[in-house]
């Protein structure tokens, strides 16, 4: 399926937030993925992932997480540098704020003549939590979270009874959780407490823990791992044709 990528900029309380959306081209009403990406923005390995998604028949669209923080377009390099920057921008966006960046999004799109009004959300990293996040919207009904951080942790700001995991009853659609067994962010005893909460909870999700590392799904660096990357897309987008259709 032969798709088209364009930008526009979202009106938010904090300000304009720049969206890339890649698309089937021609006409005809698809499904949307909110798609999150990790703390260094639309890179080229999340552009490529975004695209793949879309040549599959979505809609995708992919936020710059820190819009309030940073001028429309930023992106951050794969290096020290970036990552201090990106890990400084996590701590000062509340948790909270991605609520009102994921019903500017789900708003915006069903105005659009190409919204089917089925709606997912997929993520890497930091983007797995914002996915996560975005699963507390009732539009969201099939969610694909990749090596989720600190899901299991305090480190992004949030007031009291606004962290995502106090958040759980809010979650009406399916999960899909995929781990790395080699991922320093997420030990064991961090993926076993995410577990034991979605499980008590009652909500539904299918979970996969791979023998990777952190980023096995980032197509750049010695941490990629091609062939469970393609076995990620496939159990994302089995989930998404299922409940998104």
């Amino acid at each position: 399926m032969l798709i088209q990528s364009h930008t526009v900029d979202l009106a938010t309380p904090s300000g304009p937030m720049r969206t890339y959306v890649h698309r089937p081209q021609g006409d005809g009403r698809y499904p949307v993925i909110l798609f999150y990406s990790e703390i260094f923005q639309q890179t080229g390995p999340i552009e490529r992932s975004a695209r793949l998604m879309a040549g599959h028949g979505y809609v995708v669209l992919v936020p710059e997480v820190f819009h309030e923080l940073n001028p429309a377009g930023t992106v951050l390099a794969y290096d020290e540098a970036g990552r201090d920057k990106g890990n400084a921008d996590k701590a000062a966006k509340p948790v909270a704020s991605y609520d009102v960046d994921n019903i500017a999004l789900i708003t915006w799109a069903q105005a659009q003549p190409w919204c089917s009004g089925q709606f997912g959300a997929m993520g890497f990293c930091l983007g797995g939590h914002l996915a996560f996040r975005a699963a507390l919207q009732p539009q969201v009904s099939a969610t694909a979270c990749f090596y989720a951080t600190d899901l299991h942790t305090q480190v992004i700001p949030s007031s009291a009874g606004q962290h995502s995991m106090a958040r759980l009853a809010d979650i009406t659609g399916e999960l899909l959780m995929i781990w790395g067994k080699q991922d320093p962010h997420i030990p064991d005893e961090g993926r076993a407490q995410v577990y034991a909460s979605l499980a008590q909870a009652g909500l539904r999700f299918t979970w996969h823990e791979f023998n990777g590392q952190h980023a096995f799904m980032r197509d750049e660096g010695e941490r990629y791992d091609p062939e469970l990357a393609q076995l990620g897309y496939q159990l994302a987008l089995a989930l998404f044709r299922r409940k998104l259709g």
